[in-house]
């Protein structure tokens, strides 16, 4: 089986490393992985993406077209993609930045409130892995331990300062969904 997520928001939201430690996460869990960042004009502004694939065989093409799992950190991102999760999917939202509702109803809409979720942990730098978090609540693709230990990892020099608070968000964010009771897949 295979799950296709993306993850986007504007440049510096940490869009594409909230994908990289998915992948990290799920490649040391002994999951097939693709990652394919988003770079161009994306990085002057725009919204920033990745798409992550995650299976449990060889995966056939990195591409997606209908992503299963969307996370989408800012307005342009739930404009880009709300019409092409696939049916039955989830677009998780930050509900700081989105205020519109969502328009299909074939799909799981969940608001999350990212930054507040992200200040209360210490930084809004915080908000990628907060929405990570509150994704594989929904979504148990990984254990959230691999996400910790990716993090650990992959988290650069310059930041380990925020190590403790990513994984305290991560944590967050997965609560959150868990005390909203939303319905696991």
């Amino acid at each position: 089986m295979e799950t296709s997520i993306i993850i986007s928001g504007f440049g510096g939201q940490g869009a594409l490393f909230a994908g990289q430690v998915l992948a990290h996460a799920a490649m040391e869990s002994g999951k097939e992985v693709t990652w394919i960042p988003s770079y161009g004009p994306e990085m002057r502004g725009g919204t920033a993406h990745c798409t992550v694939v995650i299976g449990d065989e060889p995966i056939g093409s990195p591409l997606v077209r209908n992503p299963h799992c969307v996370i989408a950190m800012n307005l342009p991102s739930v404009d880009k993609y709300e019409p092409l999760v696939a049916v039955g999917g989830r677009l998780l939202y930050d509900s700081t930045l989105v205020k519109r509702p969502l328009r299909r109803t074939d799909i799981l809409g969940v608001a999350i409130p990212a930054h507040d979720i992200a200040l209360r942990c210490g930084s809004q730098q915080l908000v990628n892995i907060a929405m990570l978090g509150a994704l594989l609540a929904l979504c148990p693709l990984v254990e959230l331990a691999a996400v910790e230990q990716a993090l650990r990892t992959h988290l650069p020099d310059r930041h380990a300062e925020l190590l403790r608070p990513n994984i305290l968000a991560l944590h967050a964010g997965a609560a959150y969904i868990r005390e909203q009771r939303i319905a696991m897949s």
